[in-house]
């Protein structure tokens, strides 16, 4: 088969690679139809996560075909966090925080390829009719969803009367404007430094967007900060944007730096919350939604070829890359 392997920091080539092969009966081979590029698999490539060790075939964000099995002939949105199932947290229903929990793309081979193999308990049912590159958006979505979810819980106020900051317009950033908008949030910004990702999303009405370095919103005045980069700068600029009361979502894991201001969070009661991951009723919620249009039409995202997956690393990783979020497709 065809894959797209990182082969080492800032490398990754399309190279043919043997097939994926079923071992398990709790194993299904999928046909992959799309893939969507994560800021996780971009933190492999420049080198700075020591769980994806290269050779590795990346991507997790996927939707395909089942190949084998009862439901072959079927397609498919798979849930790529892979947990252990018998420990209390997975028993609780939040296997996202299991001690073994794995990735798809992580340590076993991901879904830049023709072919991958998944357990089949990580399959969710999919619509005919649902258009594969949506479709490959659900655990991104998922993400966001489940972060505002989290905030929801211990805002003092709904989200709908709420004024909301969304730092990062990367897919989980827009993602989370989109999830807040459909729950009715107007007062609405979104920050980047990037001046082709800030036109997207004014193109798209994702909020009031702002360039972080120039024009940043009045400090202490957001009930909600949502930080969809995880920088030491953007945990700095979390913690002065959050009025009192307010709540911080950190989603983001680009580094680990200093910045978050624990002396104000003290003073003023500011709730941080660290959000990862999801839960399989936050995946399907995340599909219904994409579904039934509640997050709109999705025309930002840009569609490329498997083959051209080296160029789209190249142009997210040198911020040329317009599109809140790159798909790629092994059969373009």
């Amino acid at each position: 088969m065809k894959a797209l392997v990182y082969t080492g920091t800032e490398s990754v080539e399309f190279r043919d690679e043997p097939d994926p092969v079923v071992t398990g009966s709790n194993e299904v081979l999928l046909a992959v139809d799309a893939c969507g590029l994560c800021g996780s698999d971009m933190h492999a490539y420049h080198g700075l996560d020591a769980r994806r060790v290269p050779p590795l075939i990346l991507g997790h964000e996927v939707t395909g075909v089942i190949q084998n099995g009862a439901r072959k002939g079927q397609r498919a949105i798979v849930n790529p966090l892979i947990s252990c199932g018998s420990c209390d947290d997975c028993i609780g229903g939040r296997a996202h925080l299991c001690a073994t929990r794995e990735l798809i793309g992580m340590r076993m081979a991901g879904a830049f390829a023709d072919y991958v193999v998944v357990p089949e308990n990580s399959l969710l049912s999919m619509p005919d009719d649902m258009d594969v590159a949506h479709a490959s958006l659900t655990e991104p979505t998922a993400v966001s969803l489940h972060s505002v979810n989290m905030a929801e819980r211990v805002l003092h106020r709904p989200v709908s009367e709420a004024r909301a900051v969304v730092i990062g317009a990367g897919a989980i950033g827009v993602l989370a404007a989109l999830v807040l908008q459909s729950k009715g949030c107007s007062d609405l910004y979104l920050g980047d430094t990037g001046a082709l990702r800030r036109k997207t999303a004014e193109q798209h009405g994702f909020g009031h967007v702002y360039d972080p370095l120039s024009n940043e919103p009045e400090a202490g005045s957001f009930d909600l900060v949502i930080d969809a980069v995880g920088s030491g700068r953007t945990r700095e600029a979390s913690s002065r944007l959050a009025r009192a009361g307010g709540v911080i979502c950190h989603i983001g894991l680009q580094d680990d730096a200093a910045g978050l201001d624990t002396r104000r969070l003290t003073l003023q009661e500011i709730t941080f919350i660290g959000n990862y991951c999801y839960t399989t009723s936050d995946m399907v919620a995340a599909s219904k939604a994409i579904y039934s249009g509640k997050l709109g039409k999705l025309e930002w995202l840009e569609h490329r070829s498997l083959a051209e997956g080296a160029s789209a690393f190249a142009d997210v990783h040198s911020g040329v890359a317009a599109a809140p979020k790159i798909v790629l497709f092994p059969s373009k």
